[in-house]
């Protein structure tokens, strides 16, 4: 059941624990609850089930206890005086532009508390900012392996001279790198920043990719396709897709072929 309006101005982490017992499980790890509209069978499956069933198995193993809290809007906590570590506040009416935020993470030992706001909001964005925040949670737990061979990866980059990130964080972050630090073989607070985020926005682009049939943008700022591809290649081997869905177009399974005529 929907929560009433009498919910709103609750930040986010007051919000979770009031209701937190009308928490619906979605498998193992996941819980939702929404405070917008009800959803029906179709929306269900595109705004939850869908975009967790797409999850790697090694990823879902991962994540903490995640409950996600779809609400109509959200806005910054500082715009309200609120303290930042209570998150977002709850909004039922839009808030002005400049305090409007789409989604809040709360994290404590027991569980991550996940909100979105869902109003005025494609799907497409919502799956994103979901996948964004999926990611961020995977890079504070990715294993020592893990971030030795992406780093790699990020290091043969920059010393090829690539232009270019898939994301405007990363993007930012390495224009940082190279402006700051001479030698790119050594391992700093800035270069591991750099690795993180860049980790965090290729996953998401890997995540949403799993899951929906999306499109890269081009633009003056974006990754080569070819070395693209290199960090997807070396994400699916991190993170194999769960069975039935693709990476690369030629994953995709056609069937048998047909027997030959006599």
């Amino acid at each position: 059941m929907p929560a009433q309006a009498d919910s709103a101005n609750l930040s986010v982490g007051q919000f979770a624990e009031r209701y937190r017992p009308e928490m619906i499980p979605l498998g193992k790890k996941f819980s939702y609850f929404t405070a917008a509209v009800p959803l029906n069978e179709e929306e269900l499956r595109e705004y939850l089930e869908d975009p967790i069933a797409a999850l790697p198995p090694v990823i879902a193993q991962q994540l903490p206890r995640v409950s996600i809290l779809l609400v109509p809007y959200l806005e910054r906590a500082q715009d309200r005086d609120r303290p930042v570590e209570e998150g977002e506040v709850i909004c039922f009416e839009r808030p002005a532009e400049s305090g409007l935020s789409w989604s809040s993470c709360l994290q404590s030992k027991d569980e991550t508390v996940l909100a979105f706001a869902v109003q005025d909001q494609e799907v497409a964005d919502y799956h994103y900012r979901f996948y964004h925040s999926l990611a961020e949670l995977t890079a504070d737990s990715w294993t020592e392996e893990a971030r030795r061979e992406y780093s790699a990866l990020i290091r043969v980059e920059l010393q090829s001279e690539v232009h270019g990130e898939v994301d405007e964080p990363s993007w930012h972050l390495k224009q940082e790198l190279l402006r700051r630090q001479k030698n790119l073989r050594k391992e700093t607070k800035l270069f591991r920043d750099y690795v993180r985020q860049s980790f965090i926005d290729t996953l998401t682009l890997y995540l949403h990719g799993i899951c929906c049939d999306i499109d890269v943008d081009p633009g003056p700022r974006q990754l080569p396709s070819r070395y693209l591809r290199k960090r997807l290649a070396l994400l699916k081997q991190l993170f194999g897709a769960p069975e039935g869905y693709a990476v690369f177009p030629e994953d995709l399974v056609t069937g048998p072929e047909p027997a030959p005529k006599a």
